[in-house]
């Protein structure tokens, strides 16, 4: 299987646990991550082993994204392995220190199916996608610095 790789960054003015605090309120992700609604689906959603469900999308018109935490390092880290029919892989939101604020880091690993044809659709969305994650990050470091 091939893998489609993305990692995006922006920096924030607040401090890392402000940031990691909003970030993995799960209810909040329909506040800065585009089109995109969480909820914790198993366990406390605060610890490896806890399942998320995430949808994307406008109505009922959509996919669902869902995960388990795999690695939950406070306000560092937050690792989800996702475990859906569409979207497999792994992801990471890194928290860094910066001054007297934050980078934020957004990194996925897919698994990309359909073979040579979702190779080529990784190379035309993989852009959209660079942008999409950029403007949820920035949204979030908004959200963080309230």
């Amino acid at each position: 299987m091939t893998k489609g790789r993305i990692c995006v960054s922006v920096a924030a003015d607040a401090r890392p646990e402000r940031v990691f605090s909003v970030l993995t309120d799960w209810p909040r992700h329909r506040e800065w991550m585009v089109l995109t609604r969480a909820r914790v689906t198993g366990g406390d959603g605060r610890s490896a082993g806890s399942r998320l469900a995430a949808f994307t999308g406008v109505g009922p018109l959509g996919f669902l994204d869902t995960m388990e935490i795999t690695g939950w390092d406070p306000p560092r880290t937050v690792a989800v392995r996702h475990t859906g029919g569409l979207v497999r892989g792994t992801g990471v939101f890194r928290v860094l220190p910066r001054g007297g604020g934050s980078t934020i880091v957004w990194e996925e690993e897919l698994d990309l199916p359909l073979g040579a044809v979702g190779r080529l659709g990784w190379v035309l969305l993989r852009p959209l996608n660079a942008a999409l994650f950029r403007f949820s990050l920035r949204r979030l470091a908004g959200l963080s610095g309230r």
